[in-house]
């Protein structure tokens, strides 16, 4: 029962630790444990998680920009210093592009913007006579294995013999037998 006595008339964490920072009044700060005696004098009787409370409510000020720790010592910010940047790179600056009626962009290449009354045309396949005198007179690709002309008939087969598939075999050259053994 003393003890919640005690804690219910205590100030808050954050009260007890500016008033410490404030009596202390050093020109580099105060560290955990001054702070700690400090607290320890002025208040007396303490929760027996004290240390861990401090602790707590030091990295809270700390995150919320109400103390500075510099070379382990707290302190209070100066009014008139800039604000501390975090670490990596800064983000980009938000700027202000209107959004079309509400609809995000569609995917892929926009279309070329045309005029609104010109008529659309459409481009016309190129007849036999177009592609030959527009060019070099030549079919693309590859020509053919055996060209056909229009005296050959479809159905022609090549003369001789058709190769097999790989590499053909090796030739053997007759051996000449010895004479007068």
């Amino acid at each position: 029962m003393a003890t919640e006595e005690a804690s219910s008339t205590l100030p808050s964490y954050p009260d007890m630790i500016m008033e410490a920072i404030d009596a202390l009044n050093e020109e580099e700060g105060s560290n955990k444990s001054a702070i700690w005696r400090q607290i320890e004098g002025t208040h007396g009787t303490l929760p027996p998680a004290h240390g861990t409370l401090l602790a707590h409510h030091l990295n809270q000020m700390k995150q919320a920009g109400q103390l500075v720790l510099l070379k382990n010592n707290y302190m209070k910010p100066n009014p008139n210093a800039p604000p501390r940047r975090g670490r990596g790179r800064p983000p980009k600056p938000k700027s202000s592009v209107p959004v079309p009626d509400g609809y995000p962009r569609p995917r892929g290449r926009p279309p070329k913007e045309r005029v609104p009354y010109a008529p659309i045309t459409v481009p016309m396949k190129k007849t036999a006579t177009e592609s030959s005198s527009g060019g070099s007179g030549k079919k693309r690709g590859r020509p053919r294995k055996f060209p056909m002309t229009e005296e050959t008939p479809v159905a022609v087969k090549p003369i001789g013999t058709p190769r097999g598939r790989g590499r053909p075999p090796k030739v053997k050259t007759p051996v000449a037998a010895t004479v007068g053994a």
